[in-house]
């Protein structure tokens, strides 16, 4: 396929072989010519672990202290109290059977899926569906709680999930192209740190084996971190 000039020209400027410093490989990047829209800003770590085994799974969620730059999308499975309360902390829609028919149905138009414990009748029959596009619901990523007001504001904020592929890797937004290189950096050291922080006791030898980090449409820059 043929690349076009502006993507040739980006390969140009930088060196595939290199690990850059964090803040410098931001810099980089946000001084490529970059498109039209506001490119997200991506982080990848690969790390060194067997997804295969129960006892080596990554995952979890991470309070962004800079958010991500964007409108997050939450839906919450919930009744009484605490459907009130998801709908004045911003959820984009509340509900039960209902709202997981029209889930099963094929609608996805959603960011984040929260569920109150009371809704996990429900919402454990839509496995199948959320499970593969990384929105089902789980105690270990804050998403599965009593507390929905609090989650739906904390991801409206710029919580992020992640979960480790079947490869042993991560990958999550860290905000935007517009955001200061000082603000992407604390975004993406945020994240980093609380992978290492939920290093799981199975895992021997190296955890993080290397990280890499983007733009929507931009070459990946290896970076160091530790």
């Amino acid at each position: 396929m043929k690349r076009s000039r502006r993507v040739r020209a980006n390969g140009e400027k930088v060196d595939k072989t290199r690990v850059y410093d964090l803040e410098e490989a931001l810099k980089l990047l946000k001084g490529l010519k970059l498109a039209k829209f506001d490119e997200t800003v991506e982080v990848a770590a690969r790390l060194g672990v067997d997804p295969k085994k129960s006892d080596q799974m990554v995952r979890g969620a991470v309070s962004l202290p800079h958010g991500l730059g964007k409108d997050v999308r939450v839906i919450v499975f919930a009744e009484g109290d605490a459907a009130d309360q998801a709908k004045e902390a911003g959820a984009m829609e509340v509900g039960g059977e209902e709202m997981a028919k029209r889930i099963t149905d094929g609608w996805t138009d959603f960011d984040i899926v929260i569920a109150h414990p009371a809704m996990m009748k429900v919402v454990g029959r839509l496995g199948r569906t959320l499970g593969p596009q990384g929105k089902m619901p789980s105690p270990k990523s804050g998403t599965v709680t009593p507390q929905v007001g609090k989650a739906v504001s904390e991801f409206k904020a710029g919580k992020v999930e992640f979960r480790v592929d079947s490869a042993g890797n991560l990958h999550v937004p860290v905000g935007k192209a517009s955001f200061a290189t000082e603000k992407l950096a604390e975004n993406a050291r945020a994240f980093l740190d609380y992978v290492v922080s939920v290093r799981p006791a199975a895992v021997k030898g190296t955890y993080i084996r290397h990280v890499s980090i983007s733009t929507t449409m931009g070459p990946g820059l290896k970076v160091v971190y530790g």
